[in-house]
C-alpha cells in the first residue's frame, strides 16, 4: 500500500468524514457510560497544510480553506458545522496550518473514561501516530490492519472492565476500489456478531454511483438494526476520473443523528461545491422501533 492521506487532507471528503465523526462522538458524550473507539486506517492523525504533499495538490484550499471562508459568513451556522470547525480550531491551536485525521480528533473529544485504539499499518505513519498520541494515556496505537485488529478489540475491554458502547470508524485508502467493499462487510459481519450494538462508520468514495449499488445492497443484509447514508457530491456523479463526492455509512446511528447532520450539509455543499453540487440522506435499512 502505497496511499499517503497528506495529499488530501482537509478536502470536501475530509471535511464530511470529520462533521460526521464529531457529531456521532458528541451523541455518544450525552450518557455517562464509558465508550470505546476504534479506528481501523488511522493514518499519522496530524498533516501540514503548508507541506509538500498537501501543497502538491491544494484540495485543502477548496475543501476546509474555503469552509472557513463561506462559513464566516453565515449569521448562525447549523450546530453540528459549528461543532465541527470547534473541533478544527482546537487542533489548529496546537499547530497552526495543520489539519487533524481522525485520531487526533478522537482524542481530543475523548473523556476520562473513554478509550481509544488507533490502527495504522504503515510504519512511518504509525510512529508518526504513537508521538502525536504519547501524551494521551486513553488512546492506543496498533501498528497494524486494521481489520483484524477488530477480532481481538471487540468487544471492548479496558483491563477487566466490559465496556457497553463503541463506535467503529472504517476509512480505507480504496487503491483498489471495488475489492475494499467485500473487506468491509466481512469485517463488519464478524464484528456485529462479536458486538451487536457497535456503531460503525464507514466512509466511502463516489466516481459513478452504479458501482455502488452492489455494495450497499451486501450492507442491507449485514445484522445491523439500521443503516443510514450520508452523501456530499461537490460536483454531479457522472465523472469516472475523479472523485466527485463521498459519503459516510452508519449502521445502528444514534437516535435522530440525522436531524443534527443534516442542516450541515447545505453549507458544505455551497462551500466546497461546484455547479450541481448536492447531499442527501439514504435509510438502506430503518429500525421502526
Amino acid at each position: 500500500m502505497n496511499y499517503r492521506h497528506g495529499f488530501h487532507a482537509g478536502n470536501h471528503a475530509d471535511v464530511l468524514k470529520h462533521l460526521v465523526l464529531v457529531a456521532l462522538l458528541d451523541a455518544l458524550k450525552r450518557k455517562d457510560s464509558p465508550f470505546f473507539v476504534v479506528d481501523t486506517h488511522a493514518g499519522r492523525g496530524r498533516y501540514d497544510l503548508g507541506g509538500l504533499q498537501a501543497s502538491r495538490t491544494g484540495e485543502a484550499k477548496a475543501g476546509i480553506r474555503r469552509l472557513w471562508t463561506h462559513a464566516a459568513t453565515l449569521p448562525g451556522p447549523p450546530p453540528a458545522l459549528a461543532r465541527y470547525l470547534a473541533a478544527v480550531a482546537a487542533a489548529q491551536a496546537e499547530a497552526p496550518n495543520s489539519y487533524p485525521g481522525s485520531p487526533l480528533l478522537v482524542s481530543q473529544a475523548l473523556r476520562e473514561q473513554d478509550r481509544f485504539a488507533a490502527c495504522e499499518l504503515l510504519p512511518e505513519e504509525a510512529a508518526a501516530l504513537k508521538a502525536l498520541l504519547a501524551p494521551d494515556p486513553r488512546s492506543h496505537v496498533h501498528a497494524r490492519d486494521g481489520y483484524a485488529a477488530l477480532k481481538a478489540l471487540l468487544p471492548p475491554r479496558d483491563g477487566a472492565t466490559k465496556l457497553g458502547r463503541a463506535l467503529v470508524l472504517i476509512d480505507p485508502p480504496y487503491e483498489a476500489q471495488d475489492e475494499e467493499y467485500p473487506l468491509i462487510t466481512n469485517a463488519v459481519a464478524d464484528a456485529l456478531q462479536r458486538f451487536p450494538q457497535a456503531i460503525f462508520a464507514i466512509w466511502y468514495p463516489i466516481k459513478q454511483r452504479p458501482s455502488l449499488h452492489p455494495f450497499f445492497r451486501k450492507v442491507a443484509t449485514l445484522p445491523a438494526k439500521s443503516a443510514l447514508a450520508i452523501e456530499l457530491l461537490v460536483r454531479p456523479d457522472d465523472s469516472p476520473l475523479r472523485m466527485n463526492g463521498s459519503g459516510m455509512l452508519l449502521l445502528n446511528p444514534p437516535w435522530q443523528i440525522e436531524k443534527e447532520i443534516e442542516p450541515a450539509l447545505k453549507p458544505l455543499a455551497h462551500a466546497m461545491g461546484e455547479a450541481g453540487a448536492s447531499w442527501r440522506l439514504t435509510w438502506l435499512k430503518q429500525d421502526k422501533a
